[in-house]
């Protein structure tokens, strides 16, 4: 990104104008180039819990399991009610082949959010 003169780097608005692109990138299922603008937000604001979110959203959209795995455990240490987050976590485990894992993020996203779509991927009755 061309950085004006008497710049010394990205700026803070620079960080969202990458992010809000990232989710359009995402939405038009380029994730790749999504995790490519979010590496350098988080670069300069690892806190970012939105960042690392969509970041992990991206991972695993281009079926980069381990580290859509990794990014959304940063986000449910940070935020354990993250229902979304949860349910994320559980599709990752699912694809990864981990139902046991999988089934319990998925009963831990029902029961913060009771969304139809959560209801149904945890499974309560069997």
């Amino acid at each position: 990104m061309p950085e004006f003169s008497g710049s010394t780097g990205p700026t803070p608005e620079t960080h969202v104008i990458d992010f809000r692109a990232a989710e359009q990138l995402l939405a038009a299922r380029d994730p790749r180039g999504a995790v490519k603008l979010l590496d350098n937000v988080i670069a300069a604001h690892p806190e970012n819990t939105a960042a690392r979110l969509l970041r992990a959203r991206a991972f695993f959209a281009a079926a980069q399991l381990r580290p859509a795995e990794l990014e959304f455990t940063v986000v449910l240490e940070r935020e354990p009610d993250n229902a979304f987050a949860h349910f994320a976590l559980a599709r990752t485990y699912e694809r990864s082949g981990r139902p046991e894992q999988a089934i319990r993020h998925f009963r831990l996203a029902a029961a913060l959010d009771p969304q139809p779509e959560y209801v149904a991927a945890a499974r309560f009755d069997s």
